[in-house]
């Protein structure tokens, strides 16, 4: 059997053994392997295709972590617009208790309003920051 139909395999069997992991880095192995078959096929001797298929693959390793260490951790699910749509929205208080709480009538139902931070600052437009279970937390637009 030819090197690059080895190198092929491999490449095949790591997108495999990915889509049944759901790991990301296995397909940037299969790109190392892909080049090394790549190398293997233009006639390079087996130490220049695995220095091929090493420094390719562990190329994009090296950057695809690289990318995910520069991103922005994802905010938690109740603070996340993504995930729950309540957050951004804007919700009119009239008044705030003593126990810095209002209710509030927000999508056809009355909802505890708490200000961020634990202190009211008087009515007017809050924006929802957060739902923490049946509570908007909200800020001061």
């Amino acid at each position: 059997m030819a090197d690059s139909t080895l190198w092929w395999l491999l490449a095949g069997a790591a997108v495999a053994v990915e889509l049944l992991t759901g790991t990301f880095y296995l397909l940037m192995l299969a790109i190392g392997a892909a080049a090394g078959a790549l190398a293997a096929s233009s006639g390079a001797d087996r130490t220049i295709q695995l220095v091929v298929a090493a420094l390719v693959g562990g190329g994009a390793v090296a950057a695809w972590h690289l990318k995910r260490g520069r991103q922005a951790a994802e905010a938690p699910a109740q603070a996340n617009p993504n995930v729950n749509l309540d957050v951004g929205e804007e919700v009119q208080v009239e008044h705030w208790g003593p126990d810095h709480t209002a209710t509030v009538r927000y999508r056809g139902a009355n909802w505890t309003v708490v200000p961020l931070g634990g202190t009211s600052q008087g009515p007017g437009t809050y924006r929802v920051r957060e739902v923490v279970g049946s509570r908007l937390v909200v800020e001061k637009t």
